[in-house]
């Protein structure tokens, strides 16, 4: 398997940058903590007084667990990925993930399919990155089917690489935001981190692959993972 060679660079931007985010994180636990405790300490009252000023506490609790989640969507994009490699076939990982997923689907009314086929599709991978890069593609998709709808995983070969597709009938995504939607930060949906899909992009980069995306207004939207296969004996 190829992997692209690292930038020194930008791996030493990353890794401060990285850091700066940890250091931010660690404090903000601790306030988030105190807030907690706050709050429970102001639900011993009832008055009027108290009642206001617990819910200005809850809109401060908001939007800091809303810069937490920011800290860590940011610590799994840019954090450096060090990758456990081993064989796996990938309708037993997709197959994983469906049942994990599925109760979720089925709370947001999306039907959760799967298309593996009977031949077993091996790879070096590490499962729990590409499950992560899979799963992001799904969530995604869910969100964007507000009403419902389908969630197609399939599984299969081109060529001498393994295929995975990610298939929804959402309503697309318009072709002037086609080339944006794996920008970091830029997001459609409201309070949105925009950072989903760069980060599976790129653990799917680092395992010598490619992700690309189909899709037309109206119709759905399909995410195409090709990833390098291992020859079985």
């Amino acid at each position: 398997m190829t992997r692209p060679e690292p930038n020194p660079a930008l791996a030493e931007l990353s890794q401060i940058v990285g850091g700066l985010a940890h250091e931010i994180k660690n404090p903000l636990s601790t306030i988030n903590l105190n807030l907690k405790l706050l709050g429970e300490d102001l639900a011993r009252h009832r008055d009027e007084e108290h009642l206001r000023l617990a819910r200005r506490l809850r809109y401060v609790q908001t939007e800091a667990e809303r810069l937490r989640q920011i800290l860590d969507d940011f610590l799994h994009y840019a954090g450096r990925h060090e990758l456990t490699l081993a064989g796996a076939d990938l309708r037993d990982v997709v197959c994983d993930l469906r049942d994990f997923y599925a109760p979720q689907a089925a709370s947001s009314r999306v039907v959760l399919r799967t298309d593996v086929g009977e031949k077993s599709v091996f790879c070096r991978v590490d499962v729990n990155l590409i499950k992560q890069a899979l799963l992001n593609l799904m969530i995604n998709a869910t969100q964007a089917m507000a009403d419902g709808g389908e969630l197609l995983l399939r599984v299969g070969v081109e060529g001498d690489q393994a295929r995975i597709e990610i298939i929804d009938t959402g309503p697309g995504v318009p072709p002037e935001d086609l080339q944006n939607i794996f920008r970091a930060y830029w997001s459609t949906k409201t309070g949105g981190s925009g950072l989903g899909l760069p980060t599976a992009r790129r653990i799917v980069r680092e395992h010598g692959g490619t992700m690309n995306v189909d899709s037309e207004p109206g119709k759905g939207t399909r995410f195409i993972i090709l990833l390098p296969m291992e020859k079985v004996m």
